[in-house]
Protein backbone atom coordinates (compact mmCIF):
# COMPACT_ATOMS: atom_id res chain seq x y z
CA UNK A 1 0.00 0.00 0.00
CA UNK A 2 0.99 3.66 -0.20
CA UNK A 3 3.20 5.27 2.43
CA UNK A 4 0.27 6.99 4.15
CA UNK A 5 -3.39 6.27 3.52
CA UNK A 6 -6.09 8.58 4.88
CA UNK A 7 -9.48 7.02 5.56
CA UNK A 8 -12.38 9.30 6.43
CA UNK A 9 -15.09 7.54 8.46
CA UNK A 10 -18.48 9.22 8.71
CA UNK A 11 -20.42 7.47 11.47
CA UNK A 12 -22.46 8.79 14.38
CA UNK A 13 -21.60 5.89 16.73
CA UNK A 14 -18.50 6.50 18.88
CA UNK A 15 -17.97 2.78 19.49
CA UNK A 16 -18.10 2.02 15.76
CA UNK A 17 -15.59 4.82 15.14
CA UNK A 18 -13.21 3.37 17.72
CA UNK A 19 -13.51 -0.21 16.45
CA UNK A 20 -13.06 0.91 12.83
CA UNK A 21 -9.98 2.99 13.66
CA UNK A 22 -8.44 0.13 15.63
CA UNK A 23 -9.08 -2.32 12.79
CA UNK A 24 -7.33 -0.01 10.32
CA UNK A 25 -4.31 0.43 12.59
CA UNK A 26 -4.11 -3.36 13.01
CA UNK A 27 -4.03 -3.76 9.23
CA UNK A 28 -1.29 -1.19 8.64
CA UNK A 29 0.21 1.44 10.92
CA UNK A 30 0.46 3.82 7.95
CA UNK A 31 -3.33 4.03 7.65
CA UNK A 32 -4.68 7.11 9.39
CA UNK A 33 -8.38 7.31 10.25
CA UNK A 34 -10.16 10.65 10.52
CA UNK A 35 -13.75 10.66 11.72
CA UNK A 36 -16.84 12.82 11.44
CA UNK A 37 -19.88 12.34 13.66
CA UNK A 38 -22.43 12.77 10.88
CA UNK A 39 -22.93 13.78 7.27
CA UNK A 40 -23.31 17.47 8.02
CA UNK A 41 -20.00 17.61 9.91
CA UNK A 42 -18.31 15.63 7.15
CA UNK A 43 -19.60 17.83 4.34
CA UNK A 44 -18.66 20.98 6.25
CA UNK A 45 -15.09 19.73 6.49
CA UNK A 46 -14.94 18.46 2.90
CA UNK A 47 -16.31 21.74 1.53
CA UNK A 48 -14.23 24.09 3.72
CA UNK A 49 -10.89 22.31 3.59
CA UNK A 50 -9.90 22.16 -0.08
CA UNK A 51 -6.68 20.34 0.74
CA UNK A 52 -8.50 17.60 2.68
CA UNK A 53 -8.82 14.78 0.16
CA UNK A 54 -8.87 11.37 1.84
CA UNK A 55 -7.90 8.22 -0.05
CA UNK A 56 -11.12 6.49 1.05
CA UNK A 57 -14.43 7.62 2.51
CA UNK A 58 -16.40 5.15 4.62
CA UNK A 59 -19.99 6.17 5.23
CA UNK A 60 -22.66 4.86 7.60
CA UNK A 61 -26.19 4.79 6.20
CA UNK A 62 -28.25 5.27 9.34
CA UNK A 63 -27.38 8.60 10.90
CA UNK A 64 -29.70 11.11 12.54
CA UNK A 65 -29.00 14.60 11.15
CA UNK A 66 -28.28 13.50 7.58
CA UNK A 67 -28.50 9.93 6.42
CA UNK A 68 -25.83 8.21 4.38
CA UNK A 69 -27.72 8.38 1.09
CA UNK A 70 -28.07 12.16 1.36
CA UNK A 71 -24.43 12.51 2.36
CA UNK A 72 -23.27 10.28 -0.51
CA UNK A 73 -25.23 12.37 -3.02
CA UNK A 74 -23.61 15.55 -1.69
CA UNK A 75 -20.10 14.03 -1.68
CA UNK A 76 -20.52 13.06 -5.32
CA UNK A 77 -21.17 16.75 -6.14
CA UNK A 78 -17.68 17.76 -4.97
CA UNK A 79 -15.43 17.64 -8.08
CA UNK A 80 -12.12 16.94 -6.30
CA UNK A 81 -13.64 13.81 -4.75
CA UNK A 82 -14.75 12.27 -8.07
CA UNK A 83 -12.10 9.56 -7.99
CA UNK A 84 -12.26 8.88 -4.23
CA UNK A 85 -13.99 5.58 -3.44
CA UNK A 86 -16.92 5.96 -1.06
CA UNK A 87 -17.63 2.69 0.74
CA UNK A 88 -20.86 2.26 2.64
CA UNK A 89 -20.30 0.86 6.14
CA UNK A 90 -23.65 -0.16 7.59
CA UNK A 91 -25.49 -2.67 9.75
CA UNK A 92 -28.00 -3.10 6.91
CA UNK A 93 -27.55 -6.10 4.64
CA UNK A 94 -30.66 -5.28 2.59
CA UNK A 95 -30.11 -5.75 -1.16
CA UNK A 96 -32.19 -2.61 -1.78
CA UNK A 97 -29.73 -0.53 0.29
CA UNK A 98 -26.74 -2.04 -1.50
CA UNK A 99 -28.18 -1.46 -4.98
CA UNK A 100 -29.46 2.04 -4.18
CA UNK A 101 -26.15 3.26 -2.76
CA UNK A 102 -24.18 1.82 -5.69
CA UNK A 103 -26.54 3.67 -8.03
CA UNK A 104 -25.80 6.86 -6.06
CA UNK A 105 -22.06 6.38 -6.55
CA UNK A 106 -20.81 4.10 -3.78
CA UNK A 107 -17.81 2.04 -4.83
CA UNK A 108 -18.44 -0.79 -2.37
CA UNK A 109 -20.59 -1.84 0.57
CA UNK A 110 -19.45 -3.36 3.85
CA UNK A 111 -21.95 -4.83 6.28
CA UNK A 112 -20.62 -4.14 9.77
CA UNK A 113 -19.22 -7.52 10.85
CA UNK A 114 -19.63 -9.16 14.23
CA UNK A 115 -15.92 -9.45 15.03
CA UNK A 116 -12.72 -7.44 14.78
CA UNK A 117 -11.06 -10.21 12.73
CA UNK A 118 -13.86 -10.16 10.14
CA UNK A 119 -13.77 -6.36 9.96
CA UNK A 120 -10.01 -6.34 9.44
CA UNK A 121 -10.27 -8.99 6.72
CA UNK A 122 -13.03 -7.10 4.87
CA UNK A 123 -11.27 -3.73 5.17
CA UNK A 124 -8.04 -5.24 3.91
CA UNK A 125 -9.89 -6.64 0.87
CA UNK A 126 -11.36 -3.23 0.08
CA UNK A 127 -8.11 -1.29 0.61
CA UNK A 128 -6.01 -3.73 -1.41
CA UNK A 129 -8.60 -3.73 -4.17
CA UNK A 130 -7.82 -0.06 -4.80
CA UNK A 131 -4.09 -0.11 -4.05
CA UNK A 132 -2.54 -3.08 -5.80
Amino acid sequence: MEDRIICFLIDDDDDDQEIFSLALSNIDENIHCITANDGIDALTRLNKEDKFTPNFIFLDLNMVRMNGRECLSEIRKIPRLDSIPVIIYSTSSEQRDIMETKTLGAADYIVKPSSMALLEKRLEQVLRGYHT
